[in-house]
C-alpha cells in the first residue's frame, strides 16, 4: 500500500551574504522528521567571486550538521581544530556533541571549470547521551560516497546517511535513520517500502515530480503518513529529475531548539548559552587550520 501525505509545503527565504537560502525545515507544520530537525537549501548559482569570509563562525551544540555539495567546493572550520575541503558530491558531517563553534565557506569547485554552486544542510537531532559527549568531525568527498544504479539505467541514489540494500554511508547513526539522493531519468520511477512508524519526506529542489498518485511542483516538501508502506517516485520531466527522500524512526526524548542549539529541555538551552559565553566551546584560528598548522 502506498503512503499517504500529510502535507506539502514550500521554504522560507533564509539569505546568508551572497547565497539564496530556502529554509525548508523546520517549518509551519513540522517540527523534524525522524532525527531531522533542520533543512536549509543553498539554491543553484553562478558564483562570480570568492568568499573568503564563511558563513560567519557560530555555535552548536546537542545535533549533527551535514552539509551536502552538489556543486562547488566546502571548506570546513571548527574549535576542536578540525578543518577539510570537500568537493561536488561530498559531504561535512560535524558531532557538535557538548559544544562547538565552527565555520564553513562555499565557492565553485575548483577542479572544474564550472562557477556552479548549489548544496544543502541538515541538522541531525541526537539523543540525550550523544549530546553530552566531545564533538566529532568526517569529510567524505564525493566518489567515496555511496551509489547505486537503478535498472535498466533509470537512473541512481546515493545513500547519504544510513543504508539502502548493500549500500550504508560512512556517516554514523545514532538511531534509524536515512538521507537518500534519488536521480531518476525522464519518465523513471523508484519505488521503496518503509515499517511501520518510520517517519519520511520528500524534497523537490528543482524539478516537479508525482509521487504515490499525486504531483508536487519544484521546491515542494512533502511529508508521510506513519503507516507501513510505499513510496513511488515518477519523473515526469523531459529531463533528468534529483529528489531527497529522507527520514527515520521518530525522535523520543523532548525536543527544545533554540538558535543553535538542540536540546532536551529549557535548562540544556540555558547550559548551552552560558558555556558558550564562558568561552568552553573554543575558537577557530582560521589562518592556521587553513596552513594545518
Amino acid at each position: 500500500m502506498k503512503k499517504k501525505s500529510s502535507f506539502s509545503t514550500q521554504g522560507q527565504r533564509a539569505d546568508i551574504g551572497d547565497l539564496v537560502i530556502y529554509r525548508i525545515l523546520a517549518n509551519r507544520y513540522a517540527d523534524a522528521v525522524g532525527p531531522f530537525v533542520f533543512l536549509d537549501h543553498i539554491v543553484p548559482k553562478i558564483q562570480t567571486k570568492v568568499n573568503k569570509e564563511g558563513t560567519g563562525a557560530h555555535p552548536h551544540r546537542g545535533i549533527a550538521t551535514l552539509s551536502y555539495i552538489l556543486n562547488g567546493e566546502d571548506e570546513h572550520f571548527d574549535s576542536a581544530g578540525n578543518y577539510a575541503m570537500v568537493h561536488s558530491g561530498g559531504v561535512q558531517w560535524m558531532n557538535a556533541g557538548n559544544g562547538i563553534i565552527h565555520d564553513e565557506t562555499l565557492n565553485y569547485d575548483s577542479k572544474t571549470d564550472s562557477k556552479l554552486t548549489h548544496a544543502f544542510q541538515f541538522w541531525i537531532n541526537l539523543p540525550a547521551k550523544i549530546k553530552a559527549e566531545k564533538p566529532g568531525y568526517l569529510a567524505i568527498e564525493g566518489d567515496k560516497v555511496p551509489v547505486k544504479d537503478l535498472l535498466d539505467g533509470a537512473g541512481w541514489v546515493k545513500v547519504i546517511v544510513g543504508a539502502y540494500e548493500e549500500l550504508r554511508s560512512a556517516i554514523p547513526s545514532y538511531s534509524e535513520q536515512f538521507l537518500y539522493h534519488i536521480h531518476l531519468e525522464p519518465g523513471a520511477v523508484f519505488n521503496i517500502d518503509l515499517p511501520e512508524k518510520a517517519e519520511v519526506a520528500a524534497y523537490l529542489p528543482l524539478l516537479k515530480a508525482v509521487i504515490n498518485d499525486e504531483e508536487f511542483k519544484a521546491g515542494d516538501f512533502v511529508e508521510y503518513d506513519r503507516n507501513a508502506g510505499s513510496i513511488e517516485i515518477k519523473n515526469i520531466n523531459a529531463k533528468p529529475c534529483d529528489v531527497l527522500l529522507f527520514g527515520g524512526e521518530p525522535y523520543g526524548e523532548p525536543i527544545v531548539a533554540e538558535g543553535p542549539f538542540v536540546m532536551n529541555s529549557k535548562l540544556e538551552i540555558a547550559h548551552a548559552y552560558r558555556d558558550y559565553y564562558n568561552g568552553d566551546y573554543g575558537k577557530i584560528d582560521h589562518e592556521r587550520q587553513r596552513a594545518g598548522k
